[in-house]
């Protein structure tokens, strides 16, 4: 919406004016010096209740001279009733304002068309302040999240309030990942963006992960206690581009890793997807979602992760073409722990760790399983890293990875689950049931992703029964 300069200076010079005299009247008075943080914050709650006051006033007139009858969703006919009050809670607070309303079909429902034209549900918040509500929700705890709204918007808002529309957007999302999933797995839908497919990024990288969240479930009614505790996984997918960091660009960190590296290598246009979910339901999302981004298209696909087993049955399964690396770090860590386990001295344990590490980097993977064999009698991390190399062994070849100009590190992944999950699901005191752990993640990955304005255009549209 666009306002004319006029108008604006108008409403603000009567609004400064009406400040001015407050401010004398209470100095004359003798009640002190109003300071500017004083005035701040009663321009903001003036605004507020003129905002409240204009929307009430907008929606009223809006309100066309009412028909005799109208036509019922049931295909019945709804008869003019009266003109009838309705509150909503909007970004400025209680808004009253007053609508034709219908009823007398035999279905027993009524209806108010000025509800449905601006999306609208009385006595429910609006779209505009769900978003808003939201957006905290998926930011802070619930319990936490009224404290910093109230700072912001200047009037109360319950804890299940915020709850309910955070956990919404997550249904909303839900309800569009189904739909993805359905699209997938129409043949008809394929072919057509096949042929039509509109952006195909290049080189399309994916990874996965997974991170725990603690699930309390509550008492079903008559039990004296819930069930214990359980931890669950939360899979988190994410689709990705890469660009190469100038090194004007980089950090201290990035800097040293140039030196080994050659090239700093970072992602952008990150969507990330989680659920909590077994690996099967899981790999319907995967391909889902990779049809919907067109990694399924891109001439070549990258995907990186740790050694986990359900990951790669997972890439096997749904894009068996793709190049498959097992994050670097991952693969050097687990050297450092059997160099760690293996060896009593520092220097023993610095000159192996050295030659396996450069044997590692050079993708000369046969040698690192022979190093470790070698101490497999007498160590168990030996014996495992021996497992854990030769499972992985073609996903280690990092020295032509390198010169393929791929990146060899998962970070972007591990930083998504603990963006969606360590930084919101386990704050001090969470406590999650399943459906609302997965709704909450998943309007925090869309967040995360930069598809927020998505979900708020659906929240708009279907502002009753989701």
């Amino acid at each position: 919406m666009n306002y004319s300069t006029e108008t604006i200076n108008s409403v603000g010079r009567e609004l400064a004016a009406m400040f001015k005299n407050a401010v004398v009247e209470q100095h004359t008075a003798g009640q002190g010096t109003t300071t500017i943080a004083q005035i701040e914050t009663g321009i903001r709650e003036a605004l507020r209740q003129i905002g409240m006051q204009a929307l009430g006033i907008f929606l009223s007139s809006m309100q066309t001279t009412p028909a005799s009858e109208i036509a019922c969703t049931c295909g019945g006919i709804l008869k003019y009733q009266r003109m009838r009050p309705a509150t909503v809670i909007s970004v400025f607070g209680k808004v009253r304002y007053e609508r034709a309303y219908y009823a007398g079909c035999s279905c027993k429902e009524g209806k108010a068309p000025l509800d449905e034209q601006f999306g609208l549900e009385p006595g429910a918040v609006t779209a505009g302040l769900a978003a808003l509500l939201a957006l905290a929700g998926i930011e802070f705890s619930y319990d936490e999240s009224p404290k910093w709204l109230q700072a912001y918007l200047l009037f109360d808002v319950s804890e299940n309030t915020v709850r309910s529309e955070t956990e919404r957007m997550g249904v909303l999302q839900e309800k569009l990942e189904e739909d993805l999933v359905k699209q997938s797995q129409n043949e008809e839908y394929l072919q057509k963006r096949q042929r039509h497919p509109g952006t195909v990024v290049t080189r399309m990288y994916g990874s996965m992960d997974a991170a725990k969240v603690r699930i309390e479930p509550r008492p079903k009614k008559g039990a004296k206690k819930a069930a214990h505790e359980d931890w669950r996984d939360v899979k988190v997918l994410c689709w990705y581009e890469v660009e190469t960091v100038s090194p004007a660009q980089c950090s201290t960190r990035q800097r040293e890793k140039a030196l080994r590296e050659q090239a700093v290598l970072r992602a952008k246009n990150m969507r990330y997807f989680c659920d909590i979910t077994e690996a099967e339901d899981f790999g319907k999302l995967l391909w889902a979602t990779g049809c919907a981004v067109n990694a399924v298209l891109s001439p070549e696909l990258v995907f990186l992760g740790d050694g986990a087993v359900w990951i790669w049955k997972l890439v096997a399964q749904y894009y068996s073409n793709a190049v498959q690396i097992v994050d670097w770090y991952h693969a050097e860590e687990h050297l450092e722990g059997v160099a760690l386990a293996a060896f009593t001295t520092l220097p023993q344990r610095a000159l192996w760790l050295e030659t396996v590490t450069q044997s590692l980097w050079d993708g000369q993977v046969e040698d690192v399983i022979l190093a470790c064999e070698d101490l497999a009698s007498s160590c168990l991390k030996a014996q495992q890293a021996v497992t854990y190399f030769t499972n992985n062994m073609e996903r280690m070849r990092y020295d032509k990875f390198r010169a393929a100009g791929y990146m060899i590190g998962s970070g972007t992944i591990e930083s998504g689950c603990k963006q969606i999950v360590s930084q919101r699901l386990k704050l001090p005191g969470a406590q999650w049931e399943v459906t609302g752990a997965v709704q909450t993640a998943k309007a925090r990955a869309v967040w995360l992703s930069g598809q927020w304005h998505t979900l708020c255009e659906r929240r708009s549209a279907l502002p009753l029964a989701i």
